[in-house]
C-alpha cells in the first residue's frame, strides 16, 4: 500500500492551491521561490551576515542611536543597513515558506522528526536575533520591543532581581546594555550553524546553497529594494516619554501587539500552547490509514552487492553489511540493510535494485510488476493509447485524468520509485506510450525522485531502461501538482505524436531483464 499525504495536509494543500498557482505563474518553475526555500533561507543569512559585519565597525555602543543615524545618512552604509535589513526579513520569509512545504507534503513525522523540530529551533533563533538587532538601533521601535521583552523576561521565574529594573533610569542605560545587546547578536548565529547541521543531518546529499541564477535574482532583488526603498529610521527612544505610533517590523515585531493586549501571564500562556502544538505535530500531523509508512526490506538472496540503492537513498537509511547468510561464494559478501529508524518509506530503493531485492512491503520492483500486469489485463487497449503514471503526493488522484479518452490514469508512489520495468511492461501489454508526470525536481516529496528517474530512462543509470525501448513512446513531463491543466495540454500533445507517427511500437520478445527469477517463471 503506497502511503498517502495526512489529511491535514490534503486540506492545507487545497486550501493552498490559488495562491501556489499563482506564485508558480508569476515566478516560472526555475524562479519559484518556494520550491527551494530551505536554500534561499542558507543563502539569504549568509547575506544578512555578509551585510552586517561591515555595519559593526560603525556602531558604537555608547551612542548606539546616533551611530546608526550616521550610518543611515552615509549613501553606501544606509544602502547596506537596507540590505541587512530586507535580507533579514527575506530569511525569515524562506523559513516560513520552507516549514509551510514540510506540512503541505506530510513531510514531518517519522525520521524527519529530527528536521522539523530543529527547524522549529532555527526559526525561534533567528527571530530572537532579528528582535536583538532591532533593540540595537535604539529607537522607538527597538524601546518598545525591549520594554515589551524585559516584561516578558519577568514573567519567568529565572532571575533573583526584577529584569525590568535595567530601564528603571533612562540616563543609567549604559554602555553594558548594548554590549551585551551587540555580543548576543554576533555569537548566537554561531548557534545557528550547529542547528542548521542538526537539521540536515539525516539527509544524504544535502544542499546548503540554491543554482546560480537563484543567487543572482535574489540578490539583485534585494539589492535594488534597499537602494529605492531604504530602511526608515524612527524617532530616538525615550524611556521618559511615551511613544506614538511605531513602526513595527513585519516579522520580527509581529507579537508585539499581541503581547501588550494579553499581558505578561496571557503572552507566556500563549506562547507556551504554540510550541507545545508545534513541537507535538510529528505525532499528530502523520501519514495515516492503511497506508502508514513501512521501513524497506531487503531480501538477501537477490542482493547482489551492487551498492545502487545505497547511492540512492535520499535519507541515508541504507548500508553495506558482511552477509551473515547464504555463505555459498555465488553471493556478493556485501549485502544491503536497512536501519528502519531513518528509512522514511520513500521507495526511491526498489527502483534502483535491477533484480528488485529491495523496496517497502508490497513496493518491490516485483510487486510493482504484478499491480502493473494485473491492471493491463483489465484495460482495453486501443491504438494510441497512454498510461499515465502520476504520483499520488502531486497530482496522481486528480479525477479529471480518468475523463480523458484514451488515457488510462495509473496512481503511483514518487516517481523516483518506479521501476523501469514496469514501463517496458506497459508498453508490451499493448499501451502506445507511457507518460509520467513528476513533481519538479526541486519540489520533490522524496527530494530526488524525478532526477533518478529521469537517470535511468535516458542516461543508463542503474536499474536502467533498457535499450530495447524507443525513448520516443516515454516521456516524462514535470509539473506542480496545482498545474494540472498544463500537464493535460502536454499529455494530449504526447498521444496525437503517437498517433501520427505509429511507428516502433514493437518491441523483441524475451523476458523483461529486470525481472527476477520468481515473475520469469510465471509466478505474476
Amino acid at each position: 500500500m503506497i502511503p498517502r499525504k495526512p489529511k491535514l495536509s490534503r486540506l492545507l494543500g487545497s486550501w493552498l492551491a490559488p495562491w501556489e498557482r499563482l506564485v508558480s505563474w508569476f515566478f516560472g518553475p526555475d524562479y519559484n521561490p518556494t520550491y527551494q526555500s530551505g536554500v534561499l533561507a542558507v543563502y539569504l543569512l549568509a547575506l544578512v551576515v555578509a551585510s552586517g559585519l561591515p555595519l559593526l565597525f560603525f556602531y558604537k555602543v555608547g551612542a548606539p542611536y546616533e551611530s546608526v543615524q550616521w550610518v543611515q545618512g552615509q549613501w553606501a552604509l544606509g544602502w547596506l543597513r537596507g540590505l541587512h535589513r530586507y535580507a533579514s526579513d527575506a530569511a525569515v520569509v524562506a523559513v516560513f515558506f520552507h516549514a509551510l512545504r514540510m506540512l503541505q507534503g506530510g513531510r514531518t513525522s517519522g525520521p524527519r522528526r529530527r528536521a522539523w523540530l530543529s527547524g522549529l529551533a532555527l526559526l525561534g533563533l533567528m527571530i530572537f536575533i532579528g528582535v536583538l538587532g532591532l533593540v540595537m538601533v535604539w529607537d522607538e521601535q527597538g524601546e518598545k520591543l525591549a520594554v515589551q521583552g524585559i516584561q516578558f523576561l519577568a514573567g519567568l521565574p529565572f532571575f533573583s532581581e526584577p529584569p525590568g529594573r535595567i530601564f528603571a533610569d533612562n540616563q543609567a542605560l549604559g554602555e553594558s546594555f548594548f554590549f551585551m545587546l551587540i555580543f548576543l547578536h554576533v555569537a548566537l548565529p554561531l548557534v545557528l550553524v550547529f542547528l542548521f547541521l542538526a537539521h540536515t543531518s539525516r539527509t544524504a546529499r544535502a544542499r546548503y546553497w540554491p543554482e546560480r541564477h537563484l543567487v543572482r535574482a535574489y540578490g539583485w532583488g534585494l539589492a535594488g529594494l534597499a537602494l529605492c526603498l531604504p530602511v526608515p529610521l524612527a524617532a530616538p527612544a525615550d524611556l521618559l516619554r511615551l511613544p506614538g505610533r511605531v513602526y513595527l517590523d513585519p516579522w520580527y515585531g509581529f507579537w508585539l501587539p499581541a503581547a501588550e493586549k494579553l499581558g505578561t501571564g496571557g503572552t507566556l500562556l500563549a506562547l507556551g500552547l504554540l510550541l507545545l502544538g508545534l513541537g507535538s505535530l510529528p505525532w499528530w500531523w502523520a501519514v495515516d490509514g492503511p497506508g502508514r509508512a513501512q521501513a524497506s526490506v531487503v531480501d538477501e538472496s537477490s542482493c547482489t552487492g551492487c551498492t545502487q540503492c545505497v547511492q540512492d537513498c535520499p535519507y541515508d537509511a541504507i548500508e553495506m553489511v558482511k552477509r551473515t547468510h547464504l555463505l555459498d561464494g555465488r553471493h556478493s559478501p556485501l549485502v544491503a540493510l536497512v536501519n528502519s529508524d531513518l528509512c522514511v518509506s520513500c521507495g526511491l530503493c526498489a527502483a534502483s535494485c535491477a533484480p528488485m531485492g529491495v523496496g517497502p512491503p508490497q513496493r518491490t520492483g516485483r510487486d510493482q510488476l504484478r499491480a502493473a500486469e494485473q491492471f493491463a489485463s483489465t484495460r482495453d487497449w486501443r491504438e494510441g493509447d497512454v498510461v499515465l503514471l502520476a504520483c499520488r503526493w502531486g497530482s496522481g488522484e486528480h479525477p479529471g485524468w480518468s475523463a480523458i479518452p484514451g488515457i488510462h490514469c495509473y496512481p503511483t508512489g514518487c516517481c523516483g520509485s518506479i521501476h523501469t520495468s514496469v514501463l517496458e511492461l506497459f508498453l508490451r501489454k499493448g499501451a502506445a506510450g507511457v507518460f509520467v508526470l513528476t513533481c519538479p525536481e526541486r519540489d520533490c516529496s522524496q527530494r530526488e525522485g524525478p532526477k533518478w528517474l529521469r537517470l535511468r530512462v535516458y542516461e543508463d543509470r542503474e536499474a536502467e531502461l533498457q535499450a530495447r525501448v524507443d525513448r520516443r513512446r516515454v516521456r516524462l513531463f514535470a509539473c506542480p501538482g496545482v498545474e494540472v491543466e498544463r500537464a493535460r495540454r502536454e499529455l494530449l500533445a504526447f498521444r496525437q505524436e503517437l498517433l501520427k507517427d505509429p511507428a516502433g511500437q514493437s518491441l523483441p520478445e524475451g523476458e523483461l531483464r529486470c525481472r527476477s527469477s520468481e515473475v520469469q517463471d510465471g509466478q505474476t
